[in-house]
């Protein structure tokens, strides 16, 4: 309490006023267009693959991807909850879960637009940074390092949102980078394409750095710090383990180990990481070599309640959820994260469905605020203590199922928030997750460093 008193003092000094900005992060609503209730389970849903769908209701199935109907409701929820956000992240997967011959190049674009002009309708004056998802593209996973014709359309689609050097960034390579809107934020964004390293992306096997984008993330995080600006990462596939199951990892590892490096160099100006991919609510820790907390993480739940197929996983299936993220304007310090969510079972037996809160991640956790310090803390809650492991689970699939989280369970989950690190998981999953908790002190030095950069 003394520091962040402290620290405040010196921007208040400095003339620097602590202000309070909010905006949504949305991901993974994988729409499914043939989505319909029907008396033959084998019919309801594209998406459920094989499975018999029974109960389907009129806002979706634990088996199926997202109606239009859910979709619309979330958008429309997100209106309602918060009207005029700063901004909206929006971290791609629009497309269902079916196989590529099933889709094509124009089904997965009709898609895309269709969201896009629903976000537009609802949010006509909202900033939007989108990210493409490894489901928005076909083939699917199959995201090219260069120039294509998806990544054109995409980036004509999204122009209303894009400056025109964003855009010809997007056509070549799918990511890009701009300043935060408003006079009163002083920060960037930068959107990543980090389907280029993900493990089933046959197209960059084999390459160092594809389309540069590691090269580039150096250069805008370098100009970034020389301009004064902190930044937000967004993007769709996250470095990492799955949490659900055991060694399930979505980066090939030279790129993960590359992701870990330009974090734990550039951290001074990285205020905050946005993924999803996952459809789960849950955030990874970066640590300095040191052990002290640099950086986190979120992954937001998704729209789609869709049941992943991946081997290992049980119960992996989630409730909708949308999120709002609160933040400090002037210096992009993460302060809370709530997150609401629809009760499919539940909206599926009214006419018309609620969107909820389902918690405040400071309240949830005890927390001051949603920063690396404090995360960390919070990890250390959920590793030791069973009330609040069981209470992250249930956030986790955003209420879906309450089965209780097992040892077995507590390791997983608490090793892939932890360890972000290929060598260190498979070391934390050795050591039953009790390997020792980091250092949470700032050394002198990094405060230091914090204290100047804030008062710049």
């Amino acid at each position: 309490a003394t520091l962040l008193g402290f620290l405040q003092s010196l921007l208040d000094k400095e003339g620097v006023s602590s202000s309070a900005g909010k905006f949504w992060h949305i991901s993974d609503l994988h729409l499914d267009p043939d989505y319909k209730v029907s008396e033959n389970p084998l019919q309801v849903c594209p998406s459920a693959g094989s499975q018999a769908v029974f109960n389907a209701g009129p806002w979706g199935n634990y088996l199926c991807d997202s109606p239009w109907v859910l979709i619309n409701s979330s958008i429309h929820a997100m209106k309602q909850i918060l009207p005029e956000p700063d901004f909206i992240l929006w971290t791609g997967d629009d497309t269902p879960h079916v196989p590529n011959e099933k889709l094509g190049e124009a089904a997965v674009l009709k898609i895309v637009e269709r969201l896009t002009n629903l976000i537009r309708e609802v949010f006509p004056d909202t900033k939007v940074y989108a990210a493409l998802g490894n489901h928005d593209f076909h083939p699917k996973h199959q995201l090219p390092a260069g120039n294509n014709s998806i990544y054109n359309q995409i980036a004509e689609l999204w122009r209303p949102w894009l400056s025109n050097e964003s855009i010809a960034l997007f056509k070549e390579g799918a990511f890009y980078s701009e300043k935060l809107p408003g006079p009163n934020i002083a920060g960037r964004i930068v959107v990543l394409n980090t389907n280029l390293y993900y493990t089933n992306n046959e197209q960059t096997v084999g390459m160092a750095d594809p389309g540069q984008q590691f090269q580039w993330l150096e250069d805008v995080l370098t100009n970034a710090s020389r301009a004064r600006e902190m930044v937000y990462i967004t993007g769709h596939v996250p470095p990492g383990f799955f949490e659900k199951t055991r060694n399930k990892l979505w980066f090939r590892q030279a790129f993960n180990e590359r992701y870990l490096e330009v974090v734990r160099k550039h951290h001074q100006v990285i205020a905050g990481q946005f993924f999803g991919h996952q459809h789960t609510d849950s955030f990874r820790m970066f640590y300095d070599d040191t052990g002290v907390p640099i950086s986190v993480m979120f992954l937001t739940p998704g729209v789609t309640p869709w049941k992943t197929t991946l081997p290992g996983v049980v119960n992996g299936a989630n409730n909708p959820g949308i999120r709002v993220i609160e933040y400090d304007q002037a210096t992009l310090s993460l302060k809370d994260t709530v997150t609401y969510f629809m009760n499919l079972s539940q909206a599926n037996a009214q006419e018309t469905p609620s969107w909820e809160l389902e918690y405040k991640l400071t309240e949830a956790y005890g927390v001051p605020d949603a920063g690396p310090a404090s995360m960390h803390v919070a990890l250390g809650h959920i590793a030791r203590d069973q009330g609040a492991l069981q209470r992250y689970y249930i956030y986790n699939s955003v209420g879906y199922g309450s089965p209780d989280c097992e040892e077995a369970c507590r390791v997983e989950h608490v090793c892939a928030a932890r360890e972000v690190d290929f060598d260190a998981y498979t070391a934390c999953l050795r050591n039953s997750g009790a390997s020792p908790a980091p250092k949470l002190a700032l050394p002198l030095a990094a405060l230091l460093g914090l204290c100047t950069l804030l008062v710049r």
